[in-house]
């Protein structure tokens, strides 16, 4: 830098990649930084039209149930249409929407939109057919608009029990007590708590008989390389079997073969979700495919 200004918010984000890496290390500042910063900044404002502008647009993935081997399930998942850049994934503009706080915003589009699509699929194909909604750390302790969700849900005359709300477990760790009772008013309305991400996170697992929990996520880190990586399969069968001696749900993300998914029916696991089955897909797509999987099952 040639000046105070300049040296500083370059220091600023190399401060700023040493957290996002870990925090606890230093890094050195790069014009490649530079680049990310101002590729970032720009897509921050882009952000604060897209919901407007409604460029958002919810996809969906199978759940596999490994027992019936039915589809029931499916997890919503959003993307973003950006005018110029096409297709966005939300890694790449989540924590954006979380730094900014946008993510509360947007979060509320999701569950509606998520929502009625799980009335509309109950209706059209199965009764018990269930959405998975991932809700941000930032989202859930920053709002208060828990009834305003029930209020909706009452509006289109859809049960708590068609949903699923899935959280990380660095939301559980603090055992904040308005966390809890969120949870708890979760649980009272017939929704299910699933903890996504299951195993990268913390290694206290108190967490998981203090909480009303009813599903772990197997993260498809895990899944990825459990053919070759011995540590990997340990890992895997541990949480399978902690799953089923607290009575949960064990769902293993990322599966993309059929030797991964001998693996974890082999040990039990319950439900399952991946390529292997289907890619995330918007909503006319994913129900040609529900139609087309019953099809082929009947």
């Amino acid at each position: 830098a040639l000046d105070e200004n300049s040296l500083l918010k370059n220091a600023d984000q190399a401060m700023y990649q040493a957290k996002k890496t870990g925090r606890g290390r230093f890094n050195y500042f790069t014009k490649h930084m530079q680049v990310l910063a101002q590729k970032r900044q720009l897509l921050l404002g882009d952000l604060h039209i897209a919901l407007k502008q409604n460029q958002f647009q919810m996809y969906y993935q199978p759940i596999v149930d490994l027992k019936s081997g039915d589809v029931n399930k499916a997890e919503a998942l959003i993307r973003w249409n950006h005018p110029s850049l096409g297709l966005i994934s939300p890694n790449d503009f989540i924590s954006l929407a979380e730094e900014s706080g946008l993510i509360v915003e947007i979060g509320d589009w999701v569950f509606k939109e998520a929502t009625n699509q799980a009335k509309e699929w109950k209706e059209q194909y199965s009764a018990d057919f269930k959405i998975s909604i991932n809700k941000s750390p930032v989202q859930f302790k920053k709002t208060n608009n828990l009834d305003t969700w029930m209020e909706y849900l009452t509006k289109i005359a859809l049960s708590g029990e068609n949903i699923v709300i899935e959280i990380t477990e660095s939301l559980l760790v603090e055992n904040d007590h308005h966390v809890v009772q969120k949870l708890l008013k979760f649980r009272d309305e017939g929704i299910e708590v699933a903890i996504d991400d299951f195993g990268t996170g913390y290694s206290s697992l108190t967490y998981l008989k203090e909480f009303p929990i009813s599903k772990l996520k197997i993260d498809y880190s895990f899944i990825r390389d459990i053919l070759v990586d011995s540590n990997d399969q340990a890992i895997t069968k541990a949480i399978i079997a902690l799953g089923k001696s607290l009575d949960l749900k064990v769902i293993a993300e990322g599966v993309e073969n059929e030797r991964q998914l001998d693996f974890i029916v082999a040990e039990g696991c319950d439900e399952a979700q991946g390529f292997y089955f289907a890619r995330p897909m918007p909503e006319l797509k994913f129900l040609e495919y529900l139609r087309n999987y019953k099809t082929a099952r009947h």
